[in-house]
């Protein structure tokens, strides 16, 4: 979902700043907003850990390996609003020239850091380390590119740190909302949908949706046609519905081979010409939006269709 959390902030971002702001502002304000929506999740570098350990051994066995020791610290230390609160404004104040707020930001950091140690150990403490130097990173590269000032920076940050914890609560164990306090206002994973399959595809739909509703506010603010970057060949999603066939059908707790093999239709974007065809207004096929939009439009008509066939009430039973 790390691509979800940086198209809703950047979606949300943009859309606001986009009322008051120039584009090219407004953009960059987006922009910034998907950086640090990225940054809670940098407690999957322990993760690395895990897959260090497996050795390299067949492609199921290491991806098991690498999710099952992020789930040790992820979402547990870093997904926090009361974090994300006091983070954001260290980030902003670590953006500042002065060395009275460079001092502020490092002793906000240091009560993260220590709070993390106290309440959830080295590990804990070591993962707020890394994600408090991710965030400082994030802002000063952000206050030497863009025009933005300490309160843009601010607001940025908040946007992307706090929206950041509500779109995992569909894909696994709820985040620490209130950490380091002890306070959890969900017991489990929100579901969508009782059939585990069906609730992998719409949790896997939102994430498509929040995609083109970011792809929609960025066209808007640089006055881009969205079916003029949509080429024809993203029809070739439509075989995608025989792995509805010939794969096991997948769910929240083993999704890897419909994750991975569904993402790789969406290489029709970027491959050469696998259809005579041309985009379906006035686009140019050169274009990098347009692209990322036909591999996204494969990959949407890929779901879509390996849906209809999974609810089929004739379903074959799968080879596998």
């Amino acid at each position: 979902m790390m691509v979800g959390h940086a198209m809703v902030a950047f979606a949300l971002a943009t859309a606001a700043a986009s009322r008051r702001w120039p584009s090219e502002r407004a953009l960059a304000f987006g922009v910034v907003a998907a950086a640090f929506a990225t940054v809670p999740d940098v407690d999957m570098v322990y993760a690395a850990v895990g897959l260090a350990q497996a050795g390299f051994g067949g492609v199921w066995e290491m991806t098991a390996a690498f999710w099952g020791s992020s789930t040790l610290v992820h979402r547990a230390v870093t997904h926090s609003l009361v974090v994300g609160v006091v983070a954001g404004v260290a980030f902003a104040l670590a953006a500042r020239a002065t060395v009275g707020a460079r001092l502020l930001a490092l002793a906000l950091a240091t009560l993260l850091v220590g709070a993390a140690f106290a309440v959830s150990g080295a590990l804990g403490g070591a993962v707020m380390v890394v994600f408090v130097l991710a965030g400082f990173a994030v802002a000063v590269v952000a206050a030497a590119t863009t025009s933005l000032g300490p309160r843009s920076l601010l607001a940025a940050a908040l946007v992307g740190l706090l929206t950041h914890p509500f779109g995992d609560v569909f894909t696994g164990g709820p985040p620490g909302f209130f950490y380091p306090f002890d306070f959890q206002p969900l017991a489990g994973r929100v579901t969508l949908l009782g059939d585990p399959t069906l609730n992998l595809l719409a949790v896997f739909g939102l994430e498509l949706a929040t995609i083109w509703v970011a792809g929609y506010v960025y066209l808007r603010e640089t006055d881009r046609d969205l079916l003029a970057h949509v080429d024809a060949r993203a029809a070739v999603g439509v075989a995608y519905a025989t792995a509805a066939v010939v794969l096991p059908a997948p769910t929240l707790d083993g999704s890897y081979h419909f994750v991975f093999s569904i993402l790789a239709v969406g290489i029709v974007g970027v491959a050469p010409q696998l259809l005579p065809s041309r985009s379906v207004l006035t686009g140019e096929w050169h274009d990098a939006i347009t692209w990322v939009l036909t591999g996204l439009a494969a990959v949407t008509i890929a779901a879509v269709t390996y849906t209809l066939v999974y609810v089929l009430p004739l379903r074959p039973t799968p080879f596998l």
